[in-house]
């Protein structure tokens, strides 16, 4: 007998613009890619990244379609869309280069280069650097060797505006080409700049296509030095990327940090990606809770599965 098994832990949710009037059940679209972008909205699809993995944190890449179920406010939805391809990303780097950085910075800088090992040719990349302010260093581009030349040329100092950050980031992600978008943070996660506090950067989370995930480098021998804020850092960091269904690799020995960003980057390319159109067909604005659920059989072991808890509809 099949057995269901569930972890909410988030998922994305994005919708892609068809100029298509779904007269029929969609069918899966060709390996290559999403569906096609065009001006006419006559439709949404959702689409939901999930990340499956083992008891051990394993990518699990050999599910099919007939192993995952998806509901909407309770009510299940068919699934029009399966795709495990690498599709491209949009991934925006935020990179701390705040004073408590210092001590951490070069290693950083070898994570980043570590994770674009894991690229491929068609994602594109911006860089968004913050200490007392965030700044947009890099808009996008396919070049990742022109982003890390960037972060190399860093120089830890000041306090830390990661919230700002992020909302840059956010920001930034609205140019982005592809659909499945990813926000990539480098920190140790401890906020004392911001204008924006932590409500407003998770509101604007929860309403974004975006999946958040972060390397929160918590080097133990800095235990003892550390401020407030930077002891919270990894709560606020867990905190956010919660939102999205993305994850927080910590970090709490410096040379584990290159390993640890090229674990991310793969995680990133692991992703199964489901569609469907909503049975609920209003466009009233309001959160649509979703949720996804694994088909197994008996023999096989359990699994986790990541993604978000919900989508705004689009309003009228």
């Amino acid at each position: 007998m099949a057995r269901i098994l569930e972890r909410p832990l988030g998922f994305v949710v994005l919708f892609s613009i068809c100029s298509i009037a779904w007269a029929q059940t969609p069918r899966a679209v060709p390996a290559k890619g999403f569906p096609e972008v065009h001006l006419r909205v006559d439709t949404s699809l959702v689409l939901v990244p999930v990340h499956a993995t083992s008891k051990i944190g394993t990518s699990i890449t050999d599910l099919t379609e007939t192993n995952f179920r998806v509901f909407e406010d309770g009510v299940e939805q068919k699934v029009a869309y399966f795709s495990k391809q690498d599709a491209p990303l949009s991934v925006g780097l935020v990179f701390d280069s705040s004073g408590s950085m210092t001590r951490k910075i070069r290693k950083a800088a070898e994570a980043a280069a570590a994770f674009f090992k894991t690229a491929n040719a068609g994602d594109e990349f911006f860089l968004v650097e913050f200490g007392e302010r965030p700044k947009l260093m890099m808009p996008f581009t396919t070049d990742s060797d022109q982003v890390y030349r960037k972060i190399v040329q860093s120089r830890p100092f000041g306090r830390t505006s990661l919230i700002d950050a992020i909302h840059m980031a956010l920001v930034q992600m609205k140019n982005a080409r592809y659909a499945r978008k990813a926000i990539v943070i480098l920190s140790d996660g401890g906020d004392n700049r911001s204008r924006l506090t932590r409500r407003e950067i998770k509101g604007a989370l929860i309403e974004s296509d975006v999946q958040m995930y972060a390397m929160g480098i918590f080097d133990r021998d800095d235990v003892a030095k550390a401020t407030p804020e930077e002891e919270n850092g990894p709560r606020l960091l867990d905190e956010l990327a919660a939102q999205t269904g993305g994850r927080v690799y910590s970090v709490d020995n410096l040379n584990d940090l290159e390993s640890i960003s090229a674990t991310l980057g793969n995680a990133l390319r692991n992703e199964y990606v489901l569609g469907y159109v909503p049975s609920n067909e209003s466009r009233d604005g309001k959160y649509r809770q979703v949720k996804v659920r694994l088909t197994l059989a008996d023999e096989m072991p359990p699994l986790n599965v990541s993604y978000r808890h919900g989508y705004y509809a689009p309003a009228q």
